[in-house]
């Protein structure tokens, strides 16, 4: 609308046909899923791509916590409902031994003389 002797400016904005299209997934974006075992996955899409078991969200760390506390593996099922079993649990402490073994050397401190 005018008003007489001022000029009014009014925006419009127009969007590109791009911005209005579903995006597409770079290289970066793309989801990866790496089986880590039977029983422990590592998805990009869930739980930011930390190992977590097959089916669920349950992150291995979480179990192997419960499992370093000294927590019964029974009693480590039944706080997760059953999502997760024996054979799960052995596969992730398997899992873990074998990255301790591999990254050892990363992490010591000092030579000690014997």
């Amino acid at each position: 609308m005018r008003k007489k002797g001022k000029k009014t400016l009014t925006r419009t904005r127009t969007l590109s046909r791009n911005a209005l299209a579903p995006r597409k997934r770079g290289s970066a974006e793309k989801r990866q899923r790496l089986l880590l075992g039977r029983y422990i996955v590592a998805d990009s899409a869930i739980c930011h791509g930390k190992p977590t078991f097959r089916g669920t969200r349950i992150m291995v760390a979480d179990v192997l916590e419960m499992v370093a506390s000294g927590m019964a593996w029974e009693a480590i099922i039944e706080e997760w409902n059953g999502h997760i079993n024996n054979e799960a649990i052995t596969e992730a402490v398997a899992l873990a031994r074998h990255a301790f073994l591999r990254q050892t050397p990363q992490y010591i401190a000092e030579a000690v003389p014997a």
